[in-house]
């Protein structure tokens, strides 16, 4: 009898030793994240291109085509949506998560255009999750038609079908990369179901649901070299020691929990939203960089307290080349609110930002912070939920002289105008957060190292 014991035991020790999760442990190695802490439009894709050059895996975790990351190297402009910024490192791995909402129309006309542009070797260094939700055609007209019927009470929304796929993936009928990848009779199941069910809801919507499935059976066969299983992947890589970058899109102010509700968008852009986006467990997530606009902009509706609706708001806005990426839509301009940055590193927990465009206020005689809200007469230590309540607080303000000379052509912090330097530790004092990067220009060459 005892023999026999172990002998099993010897057998179950066998396979343990060759199971691949026999040690379910990543180690001391961290992943860094890159997030937006303000609405938005904050310059989050240059940081990531920087630090993609010692990075070996980039990784994009949420939202969908509504993103636009911006990126000039050598003086040729890169703009992605889908892609993870740091593709144009021929050295780094890019992974589109599961948290990704995906159109194959707009990825591969993405793909062909950076490539034209002169990104190369994409094919052998870009994978997608099996598990990513697809954007469908379906779901660009819903979210055209959602927006009509609200009238003037339309959220702006990008119309690029986001909201209605994470719409569809909460309600059970969403459709994945891996269904179109399997069995094709089950994904045509699924899309058939689906656009039936959305002809129901908007008796105007037109689908030639049979030239669609054709259309879709070529993508899957386009892009399944690209896909795999990213958790097992990420988890391997984590393991080995290969330093992983997170790139969020949109910005903690469009999270959809923690954001200005409803004037959000669908996917949670904060910190949790990298752990489910990737299956990545909280305790490898590391360095947490917040990126902050030296002003602020927001695209679309909704409350926006430090807004500049003057001479000096227009002046942002044109040396500040403020036009969205994607909805090449004028952005709103204001002053630096750290009342929202305060706000969003509570959620966040940033262990350093990077403080972007600071030579847009180059010419201002004087600059202003918002840093406290009142409402009804009282300041208030919290962050409205509530959209009345935010478009009825009045800032407080600090003011401070503006450099009026060059901050462009700084490369080091002492090169920077005192004042300028006075502006950043005053953000500085006022989050109790150090600022490890700032930008003063649109190239790699133009962000400063803070000492």
């Amino acid at each position: 009898m005892a023999s026999t014991m172990n002998s099993k035991q010897t057998e179950l020790n066998g396979e343990l030793q060759s199971c691949p999760c026999k040690k379910y442990k990543m180690g001391n190695n961290k992943v860094t994240v890159v997030l937006g802490a303000q609405w938005g439009d904050e310059g989050k894709g240059k940081l990531v291109d920087l630090l993609a050059q010692d990075s070996d895996i980039v990784c994009r975790c949420q939202g969908g085509n509504n993103a636009g990351h911006t990126v000039v190297v050598d003086g040729k402009e890169f703009d992605f949506h889908l892609l993870p910024s740091g593709i144009i490192n021929s050295k780094c791995t890019s992974v589109i998560g599961n948290g990704v909402v995906i159109h194959l129309p707009g990825l591969f006309e993405e793909l062909k255009k950076n490539e034209d542009k002169g990104m190369k070797d994409w094919q052998n260094r870009l994978i997608i999750s099996d598990r990513a939700h697809l954007v469908l055609d379906i779901h660009q007209q819903v979210d055209g038609l959602q927006e009509a019927e609200k009238g003037k009470n339309s959220l702006g929304t990008t119309k690029k079908g986001i909201g209605p796929t994470y719409s569809s993936k909460a309600s059970r009928n969403g459709i994945r990369i891996g269904d179109l990848l399997g069995d094709f009779q089950l994904f045509e199941e699924k899309f058939r179901t689906l656009a039936e069910s959305y002809k129901r809801m908007f008796p105007s919507l037109v689908v030639d649901v049979e030239s669609e499935l054709t259309r879709y059976k070529k993508y899957g066969q386009q892009i399944r070299p690209l896909v795999r299983d990213t958790v097992s992947y990420l988890y391997k890589e984590i393991e080995n020691g290969k330093r992983v970058l997170v790139e969020g899109a949109n910005a903690a102010m469009l999270d959809i929990d923690f954001g200005t509700y409803p004037y959000v968008t669908s996917s949670n852009c904060s910190i949790g939203g990298v752990c489910t986006g990737l299956g990545l467990p909280p305790s490898v997530i590391g360095d947490v960089l917040g990126v902050v606009k030296a002003y602020t902009t927001r695209v679309g509706d909704g409350p926006f307290p430090t807004e500049l609706k003057d001479d000096t708001g227009r002046l942002l806005q044109e040396r500040g080349h403020e036009v969205g990426v994607t909805t090449k839509r004028v952005r709103r301009c204001g002053w630096l609110d750290l009342v929202v940055v305060r706000y969003t590193a509570m959620v966040n927990g940033y262990s350093h930002l990077c403080l972007t465009k600071l030579d847009i206020l180059d010419t201002l005689k004087e600059i202003k912070i918002g840093i406290a809200y009142k409402l009804h007469g009282k300041r208030i230590d919290y962050f409205p939920s509530s959209m009345k309540e935010l478009s009825e607080v009045e800032v407080e303000y600090v003011s401070m002289p503006g450099w009026r000379s060059s901050a462009a052509a700084a490369r080091s912090m002492d090169q920077l105008p005192e004042a300028a330097r006075h502006y950043i530790k005053t953000i500085e004092d006022f989050l109790y957060i150090p600022i490890k990067y700032i930008g003063v220009g649109p190239g790699r060459e133009c962000i400063i190292f803070a000492d």
